[in-house]
C-alpha cells in the first residue's frame, strides 16, 4: 500500500487533539491513534480532500476513509469509476491501489465529535501545502465538504466568498488546476438525503474525466 506521512506521526501542534489521541491509545492500543498519512502516489492527477479521520475509521486503521461508512461509499465509488485495482477491505489489510488518485484530509488527527477548531485546521494546513509542492502532476482537487473546500482556498491565499462552496461546483484556480466540490459522503448526509450514493458516484465519474484518469 502507498502511504505517505507528510505530517509526522509525532506531531504535537494541537494539544486538544494530542490529549484526545492519548485517551484512545489507552483504550485501544492496537489502533493507529496518530496523524493519518495520505494514501496514493504523489504522481496523482486527482487529490481527494476530506475533513478529518473518523474515530473508528481512519484513526483505527491508519488509512484515510477506511473502516467507516464514508470510506465504504468513497472506495466503492472509486472502484465503480475504475480508479482502483485490487480488493478493498474495511480494515485496510488489502491490496487496494489507487490509479492516479491520492486521498488525504484537511485535518490529519481525529478531533472530538468530528469537529476540529479553526486553530487546529490552521495548524494542519502547512502539511497540505507541503504535500502540494510535491504533486507536480496534479490536475484536480475533489474536496468533500466546506472545511476541506475552504482549507484548500486558504492554501492558495484565496477568499472562500470568491469561490463559493456548493455541491457540484467547479472552479479554476490561479495555477490552472481545478476545484470540484461535493458534500461529504458521511453517513449523516446520506441518511438525511442531503447526498445520495448515486449523486456522489456522479461526482466521482466527473472527477475522473476532469483529471484525465
Amino acid at each position: 500500500m502507498s502511504y505517505d506521512a507528510i505530517a509526522p506521526l509525532s506531531c504535537d501542534k494541537c494539544p486538544r487533539l494530542v490529549d484526545f489521541l492519548a485517551s484512545h491509545k489507552a483504550k485501544q492500543p492496537d489502533w493507529h491513534n496518530a496523524p493519518v498519512p495520505s494514501f496514493g502516489g504523489r504522481d496523482a492527477h486527482l487529490l481527494i480532500i476530506g475533513l478529518a479521520p473518523g474515530l473508528r475509521g481512519a484513526n483505527a486503521t491508519g488509512r484515510p476513509f477506511t473502516g467507516d461508512f464514508a470510506g465504504d461509499v468513497l472506495y466503492q465509488g472509486l472502484m465503480t469509476a475504475g480508479m482502483t485495482t485490487g480488493q478493498f477491505k474495511t480494515d485496510g489489510q488489502d491490496n487496494l491501489k489507487l490509479q492516479k488518485v491520492r486521498i488525504t484530509n484537511a485535518v490529519r488527527c481525529v478531533p472530538p465529535q468530528n469537529k476540529p477548531t479553526p486553530a487546529e485546521i490552521q495548524n494542519c494546513r502547512p502539511y497540505l501545502t507541503k504535500e502540494l509542492t510535491l504533486m507536480t502532476d496534479l490536475k484536480l482537487f475533489l474536496v468533500l465538504g466546506r472545511i476541506a473546500h475552504d482549507t484548500l482556498l486558504r492554501h492558495y491565499g484565496l477568499k472562500p466568498k470568491d469561490y463559493p462552496f456548493a455541491h457540484g461546483s467547479l472552479h479554476t484556480l490561479p495555477d490552472g488546476r481545478q476545484l470540484l466540490s461535493s458534500y461529504h459522503c458521511s453517513r449523516y448526509n446520506v441518511q438525511t438525503k442531503r447526498l445520495s450514493v448515486a449523486q456522489f458516484q456522479a461526482i466521482l465519474d466527473q472527477a475522473k474525466k476532469l483529471a484525465d484518469i
